[in-house]
């Protein structure tokens, strides 16, 4: 197929593929050009590297000279610093390197054959899927050399990726994408969570390698896995040229003898590869694999030459060179060579992917996630409500039954009638004092997210919308944990403050960006994923830069955890709903006007500004009350309401009370089920919704692909 060809193909389709593959544009008239601005950048990103590698080189707890790498490296010097030098710092750059080149192009890759410019093994859930599989091998006692490790994340990132381009095939534009990843990453990370638990001693260390960190003992692991990845990246540039077509469509790539089918699914493998081998190096370094390409992309529109393949490929493995290695000099300059020792570099690229995540789903256009039918469905009998109310109240009564009967202590209905009386014995007594606390702190924080799920929802007028999804959940949990770390003995009431304050942000930023041409566009959703994101390794940093050594604090925290609460710790979360019912019990016709549309509620005399706002006040603070109660816990807020829905109908004043009874009814059983499975150890009650609740989104994600 000649350039000319190309050429025309690519003005024919330019609207088409805006946000897909990168298409070559250029004929041989530009070549010269073409070739100078190559060259241009190709030098200013060397000297770049170089700089940033002596840099690197330079930075920890004890001083170099400047000639202690030669000496090293040729042998000449035998000092302790020269020891230092081969041993960790030279490693930990070179995993920079490799980490960086890999992750930046599998991205490149993933974008271009998913023509999604959010696609990343990140969004794909690749890393996720990785990290499960080396996470779960350790769990078990096998330690497994270099190369098989990196098998074995390689088989776990190609499952995962696999799930979600599945159901994100029949979607369009990005949001599902990143909707099936962010889902399928929660549980498998859920399930990495619960493992790191159970196995304390065989996977220990794991949780900050978990986060992405370059800390190497020596050159082993990287020597043996960089021909993988030179052979990865090689391949990738052998298919540049058929990527290039096929970013034209299929039709157009098919008529010139290239099957779409296999280029995209040796792509997909070529460049799960490479996340393997980043996975098997460092840990799932965050969000490189996204912003790479993009600042690709940003010099593309100067450099044209640099969209095709063969060379946005190398671009990106360099791009992303220069983010893991910027953000590994950037963390040991801010908090100091000790911390960053002890801080992942994945925390820091993740902050910043996340800041680019949500700047480019506030630059996107909404596409849609498929029917409406799937969330907001019709009016059903009155028959039904009610039969919905008993069932709903049954299985509450049952849960708090087994949740105070069960647990590393087994009690009888006996029991419990001594201890109301005050007979029961010092044994039962403790117990009881000690479990009926948490019983009330999971049914508490169950029923404020479901209803602050079913306010958002009903605001944003988005059936995939919910506090954890939107950053709401995330930024109380930093709110919360600023607290705690600076004031270890603050009280409840502070840090539900702190926590309300951190929601509040949250919120205000997302939805003050999404406001940008109606909250009913998908972009909330991606808006929120990237703040929850940033949330999330917000709270991972100040824990870890305050208590360092305590990495199963941070785990426990952002999973949601029970233990330990007092009747006077639930107080406010008690306070909140109670005050937040009556008042969303009238308000229940706003609410349903809300979640109609822009027009409907004006033409009604309802104040449409100002009813948002005051529902979004009432979920956000009935989020920080959970999320000051248990910690941060996600999906309750998505799951509950659509499970009231597809019972009730529509209709405010019956989802309402439901799904608060389905939301306590989820918190409890996953609480019981943390408490019992493992006595007298404990798994936190989040990871138990996780892989609850998880498996539910994606499922509501392949009904409503198949409704497309």
């Amino acid at each position: 197929m000649s350039d000319t060809r190309v050429r025309e193909a690519g003005v024919r389709d330019a609207g088409a593929t805006r946000d897909a593959a990168p298409v070559p544009v250029v004929g041989p008239a530009s070549a010269r050009p073409r070739a100078g601005r190559l060259a241009l950048l190709a030098g200013a990103a060397a000297v770049a590297l170089a700089l940033l590698a002596v840099v690197h080189l330079g930075q920890g707890t004890a001083a170099l000279a400047p000639d202690a790498l030669w000496r090293a490296v040729t042998g000449a010097g035998s000092t302790q610093a020269d020891a230092v030098l081969v041993a960790l710092r030279l490693p930990r750059l070179l995993a920079g390197l490799l980490v960086g080149a890999a992750l930046g192009a599998s991205g490149a890759a993933l974008q271009s054959v998913s023509r999604n410019p959010l696609a990343s093994p990140d969004t794909l859930a690749v890393n996720a899927g990785a990290y499960l599989a080396v996470v779960a091998v350790a769990a078990f006692g096998v330690v497994l050399p270099s190369l098989p490790a990196g098998a074995t994340a390689f088989a776990g990132g190609l499952i995962a990726a696999g799930v979600v381009l599945g159901l994100s095939r029949a979607g369009a534009g990005p949001v599902r994408l990143v909707l099936a990843g962010s889902a399928l990453t929660l549980a498998l990370s859920g399930i990495s969570g619960m493992l790191l638990l159970l196995r304390t001693q065989e996977t220990t260390g794991l949780f900050a390698w978990g986060n992405g960190s370059l800390a190497q003992t020596g050159l082993g692991p990287v020597l043996q896995l960089a021909p993988v990845a030179v052979l990865a990246f090689a391949g990738l540039l052998v298919v540049g040229r058929r990527l290039d077509i096929l970013g034209l469509g299929d039709e157009g790539a098919a008529s010139v003898g290239i099957d779409p089918r296999s280029t995209r699914a040796l792509t997909v493998i070529l460049a799960v590869a490479l996340a393997a081998v980043a996975v098997t190096v460092a840990g799932p370094v965050g969000f490189v694999g996204l912003c790479a390409p993009q600042i690709v992309r940003l010099l593309g529109s100067r450099v044209p030459g640099l969209m095709r393949h063969r060379a946005f490929l190398p671009a990106s493995a360099v791009a992303g060179v220069l983010v893991v290695l910027g953000a590994d000099v950037l963390l040991r300059a801010l908090f100091g060579a000790q911390a960053g020792v002890a801080v992942p570099t994945g925390i820091v690229t993740t902050v910043f992917g996340a800041g680019v995540l949500v700047y480019l789903a506030y630059r996107s256009r909404d596409t849609g996630t498929g029917s409406p039918g799937t969330a907001f469905v019709r009016l059903r009998s009155r028959r039904a409500f009610v039969i919905a109310v008993v069932v709903a109240a049954a299985a509450l009564v049952a849960a708090v039954l087994a949740a105070v009967l069960l647990g590393d202590a087994r009690l009888l209905l006996g029991d419990v009638a001594n201890w109301l009386t005050g007979r029961a014995g010092r044994v039962v007594t403790f117990v009881l004092d000690t479990r009926l606390p948490r019983v009330t702190a999971a049914l508490l924080a169950g029923a404020a997210l479901a209803i602050a799920g079913t306010i958002v929802q009903a605001v944003s007028r988005n059936p995939l919308a919910e506090p954890g999804i939107l950053g709401v959940v995330g930024g109380a949990g930093v709110g919360a944990v600023v607290v705690i770390t600076a004031i270890p003995l603050a009280s409840f009431w502070l840090v539900g403050a702190a926590a309300l304050v951190g929601a509040a942000a949250a919120a205000a930023l997302v939805f003050g960006l999404a406001a940008r041409g109606g909250l009913e566009q998908n972009r909330l959703v991606l808006i929120g994923i990237g703040v929850s994101s940033g949330t999330t390794a917000a709270t991972s940093l100040l824990i870890v830069l305050t208590d360092p050594f305590n990495g199963a604090k941070a785990l426990v925290w952002l999973s949601g955890s029970t233990y330990g609460r007092t009747f006077e710790q639930v107080l406010p979360g008690l306070v909140v709903l109670v005050l937040a019912v009556p008042l969303l019990a009238l308000s229940t016709r706003e609410l349903d006007l809300v979640g109609l549309d822009a027009d409907t509620p004006r033409l009604l005399g309802v104040r449409l500004g100002r009813a948002r706002l005051g529902l979004l006040a009432i979920a956000v603070t009935l989020t920080a009350a959970a999320v000051a109660a248990v910690g941060v816990i996600g999906f309750v807020g998505l799951v509950a309401p659509h499970a009231a829905r597809s019972l009730v109908g529509q209709g405010s004043a019956r989802v309402l009370p439901v799904a608060a009874l389905l939301g306590a009814v989820l918190v409890s059983v996953a609480d019981t089920i943390g408490r019992t499975l493992i006595a007298p150890a404990q798994l936190p009650v989040g990871l138990v919704t996780a892989v609850i609740g998880a498996p539910y989104f994606l499922w509501l994600l392949w009904r409503s692909r198949a409704e497309a």
